[in-house]
């Protein structure tokens, strides 16, 4: 995804004069071409994150369109505060785009970490959250909304689905259709829930973006029935209240499949992690099964 979005930039900055990228000494390699071509509006602030989105929010406010970029748990996490008060508070646009999270970069250990990112912006009022699965979800995405003028999120995975899926923003794709339960597969892990309810009579909404959040394709397949599972590529559990206030306190099991609440100590690749916390289509098959027989 992060070749995408080199490319996806190098060719929207040529046509569009407000577009602009502040880096924080992570992917300077990969946007080399656009520093040399666009020095003035293609900057590389260094390891300040803070100040790099403060430093947005003047561009922001200037009329630029600013596209920030980092990985996730310095760019979410390091400056949460400033993306809340100079982004969410005035109300301005600005493009967030991260690499990382969750325990992509797991060699590196939980200081690389991010799985709370989800849980963390989406308490920020007007905040848009994009969780693309394909490189060419991510394309369409980024073009539908870049400049919309709305503080957006989009967290690029180093997974990537094998197909891409035709995605509109704040719209949910019904890939699987079935009585007994719904699934709702986020981003990058709809390779693995397919593969684990291949044979089984559910539902599956895929959704890329998570806030706005798509209530009606969510109420359309629950109409007759009471189970969910969440398979989501973060902590377990972040999109809960997404789901109850669209149901409007319909009666429900929800059953969450994602990263545990626990810092993930050991190193190694992410693979490693997917089999030590279950997240695996032979896992969450079982777990499948429990929910529909209950």
């Amino acid at each position: 995804m992060r070749k995408q979005f080199v490319s996806t930039f190098e060719s929207l900055i040529k046509k569009d004069s407000k577009l602009s990228l502040l880096l924080c000494d992570i992917g300077v390699f990969g946007f080399r071409n656009s520093i040399a071509k666009y020095p003035n509006r293609v900057i590389n602030i260094g390891i300040l994150e803070q100040s790099t989105i403060g430093i947005a929010c003047g561009m922001s406010r200037s009329g630029l369109i600013p596209v920030v970029h980092t990985i996730a748990p310095f760019l979410v996490e390091r400056a949460f505060e400033q993306i809340k008060i100079d982004f969410g508070y005035h109300n301005i646009g600005c493009n967030l785009v991260s690499v990382g999270a969750s325990y992509d970069y797991a060699s590196l250990g939980c200081t690389h970490h991010c799985p709370a990112d989800v849980a963390l912006l989406k308490n920020i009022p007007g905040i848009e959250i994009l969780t693309p699965g394909h490189p060419l979800e991510f394309d369409s995405l980024f073009r539908q909304i870049y400049k919309n003028g709305n503080p957006s999120y989009f967290r690029l995975s180093e997974k990537s689905n094998i197909k891409s899926n035709k995605v509109k923003f704040g719209k949910a794709n019904l890939i699987k259709k079935g009585e007994k339960a719904t699934i709702i597969a986020i981003g990058p892990v709809l390779d693995v829930t397919l593969q684990a309810a291949e044979y089984e009579d559910v539902d599956i909404l895929y959704y890329s973006t998570i806030i706005p959040f798509d209530s009606k394709a969510l109420q359309k397949s629950m109409e007759k029935k009471t189970k969910i599972m969440v398979i989501e590529p973060f902590y377990s559990g972040t999109i809960s209240d997404l789901i109850i206030e669209s149901l409007n306190q319909k009666s429900i099991m929800i059953k969450s499949i994602g990263v545990p609440k626990e810092f993930l100590r050991n190193y190694g690749l992410a693979e490693q992690h997917d089999n030590a916390i279950g997240f695996t289509s032979k896992n969450i098959s079982k777990e499948l099964k429990k929910l529909i027989d209950a």
